[in-house]
């Protein structure tokens, strides 16, 4: 790893805190390290939500300390009770690409919006104004709540709807790889020291827990390490 990373208690007294969604994934493990580069102190929140496999939450466990966060929450949700989506039902994931302009199966309803309430409800008992989150709105599967419009509505919603907004302290959500390709977020990454072999991102898994190389997450995170001249370092089933 690099310096950037790791080392958490060094330097915390003049960090601010800042909440970090964090999935295990590519984009906010990245995410991770930016704030972490910015001067944050991380405190990284993960959810247990009823998703269809639990592999992606492992690597968050593992991960966490490691890219410097200092706290790490899972939360157990389960939106499986509501289903909606190949991440949460008994549907099965897509393999052939998304359409274009179609907003996909495994889009789980309102999953960013959910996510960032419990952050902004833990930010503000921990007296952080910040709020990480890794969504990205060029090379993504088209979900809603991955575009700028609702990072700026949330944001809005976070400052009337909270103690601390109405008394005068805004929160501010930072979205810092909403206009970056894959690509340039793998650059990023790694010239952050980011570990990319500790993070998950298939939607279907083998049961060994190897990424199937053929959903559209596997799709975009081969897209970008192909645009950074890179081979991505997790195993594939395929591809």
């Amino acid at each position: 790893m690099g310096n950037s990373l790791g080392h958490a208690a060094e330097g915390i007294d003049n960090m601010k805190k800042a909440v970090v969604l964090y999935s295990g994934g590519l984009d906010s493990t990245t995410c991770m390290a930016i704030a972490r580069e910015q001067g944050f102190e991380p405190y990284a929140l993960s959810f247990a939500y009823g998703q269809r496999h639990t592999i992606e939450l492992d690597k968050a466990r593992e991960y966490a300390p490691l890219i410097g966060a200092v706290d790490h929450m899972v939360v157990d949700i389960d939106l499986r009770k509501m289903g909606g989506s190949a991440l949460t039902a008994d549907i099965e994931v897509p393999k052939d690409g998304v359409v274009a302009g179609e907003i996909p199966i495994t889009y789980v309803p309102a999953r960013n919006t959910i996510f960032l309430s419990f952050a902004l409800g833990w930010a503000e008992v921990l007296g952080a104004a910040d709020i990480f989150i890794g969504v990205n709105a060029l090379d993504y599967s088209g979900y809603p709540d991955c575009r700028p419009e609702f990072i700026q509505a949330f944001t809005e919603l976070a400052n009337v709807a909270t103690k601390a907004g109405v008394e005068g302290n805004p929160y501010h959500i930072h979205a810092p790889l909403l206009n970056l390709s894959k690509g340039e977020i793998v650059q990023q990454g790694v010239a952050l020291g980011v570990d990319y072999g500790l993070t998950h991102s298939c939607y279907d898994p083998t049961a060994d827990g190897t990424s199937c190389g053929s959903c559209d997450s596997c799709r975009l995170r081969l897209q970008g390490f192909a645009e950074a001249g890179l081979k991505d370092p997790v195993p594939y089933a395929k591809g």
